[in-house]
């Protein structure tokens, strides 16, 4: 595959092989990869596929085959030629807001693939794997006009709000700010809940032990009010903390029941994916994967971090949509009336390269963005690209 030239990403690359090196990455490499395993506590549950399936795959061009035995469908590439698109959501007339994690540029991506310019944000920093990162759009936005948006400053990651006037974005406001900000592991999904309230996913920045201070916004999940205040209800009414113990979560998604599940970077052994529970601790870095230490809830599903390293997570038709960066491929995984996430299974592997963030569209069918110009990825000139799919 080709590259494309530039300074800055030859920077990038040396600053990933650097990360590798350490072992401390989003896809850090194992010395040994042990098989997928599940809780314990789940005997009934099936382990999940070693191995992609062939049902959903196709060549490496495109990926387009599936559709038959209920596997999902390539239906081809939306946009392409972009720069690490990171945050992807949905307006109420059916355009995507999708921001790009390098260039701090917002955009409007309507659902036949034409783009425009809504703004930058100025003042992000696109270092290691932070930048320009999540976006939300306020379930009022038809009165409102008003994003929401993840970044990582030269102090600090933080939730800034912009009004859009005109097709245009306006001065960012600060919601919260003060969420430590590092190299690696900064999270950076925002989702706005059942509930109305905005759910912040942050990483513990490479400092394992702030996962597990209560008084620390690194390695938790957030939720807070539009304003940026606690949200009524959570575990500390002072604290806009609503789990914690986490290393570096990057996907969020309810399902029909309005269970939030999240995906989860482990380190270099077990990926997961867990059930998010109020006040939960989910064990970092004291348990990585399944420990069954009463005082931790252990993740529903892991993967080897060599077929996952998730980022994105979305639902549809019944079904949990993970997508891989270091595997390289989407996830569908079942998710049972009683809230229990089962049968993994693997599609398009190295179809497109690194996924990083996939989303339900209005018309049901999901949005994958590739994460190929990032410094870990393989980028074709095409790279990276928005892709539809009919799970």
């Amino acid at each position: 595959m080709s590259t494309r030239p530039g300074s800055a990403r030859l920077a990038l690359t040396a600053l990933a092989l650097t990360l590798a090196a350490t072992g401390c990455s989003e896809d850090a490499t194992p010395e040994s990869i042990p098989r997928i395993t599940q809780p314990t506590d789940v005997p009934s549950q099936p382990t999940p596929t070693d191995e992609p399936s062939s049902d959903g795959g196709g060549d490496s061009g495109g990926g387009n085959s599936g559709g038959q035995d209920g596997a999902p469908e390539a239906l081809g590439t939306l946009v392409d030629q972009m720069e690490v698109p990171w945050g992807v959501d949905f307006l109420p007339d059916g355009n995507a807001v999708v921001t790009e994690r390098m260039t701090g540029l917002v955009l409007e991506i309507t659902p036949d693939g034409a783009r425009s310019r809504l703004g930058a944000i100025g003042g992000a920093v696109p270092q290691g794997e932070a930048g320009l990162l999540g976006v939300a759009v306020s379930p009022d936005y038809d009165s409102d006009q008003t994003l929401f948006l993840y970044l990582t400053t030269g102090s600090d990651n933080r939730v800034v709000k912009a009004v859009v006037a005109d097709g245009e974005i306006g001065e960012p406001t600060v919601v919260l700010d003060g969420i430590p900000a590092g190299f690696i592991h900064d999270g950076g999904r925002i989702a706005f809940g059942p509930d109305g309230y905005l759910y912040v996913t942050t990483g513990e920045t490479g400092d394992p032990g702030l996962a597990q201070d209560p008084g620390s916004l690194a390695g938790k999940i957030l939720r807070i009010t539009a304003d940026g205040e606690p949200a009524p209800g959570n575990p500390d009414p002072g604290s806009p903390v609503w789990s914690l113990g986490h290393r570096n979560v990057q996907g969020l998604a309810w399902d029909d029941e309005g269970r939030l599940w999240a995906s989860e970077f482990g380190d270099s052994e077990y990926d997961e994916l867990n059930l998010v529970e109020k006040g939960g601790n989910y064990g970092w870095p004291e348990v990585e994967g399944s420990g069954g230490a009463p005082e931790f809830i252990d993740p529903q599903l892991v993967w080897p971090v060599d077929q996952a390293s998730p980022s994105g997570l979305a639902y549809a038709d019944g079904h949990l949509w993970m997508a891989g960066l270091r595997g390289e491929r989407l996830w569908r995984i079942t998710v049972t009336p009683a809230g229990r996430a089962t049968k993994p299974k693997a599609f398009f592997a190295e179809d497109y390269g690194r996924l990083r963030t996939v989303v339900t569209a209005p018309d049901d069918t999901l949005w994958v963005t590739t994460s190929n110009q990032d410094g870990r990825g393989n980028p074709t000139p095409a790279d990276d690209r928005i892709i539809r799919i009919q799970p």
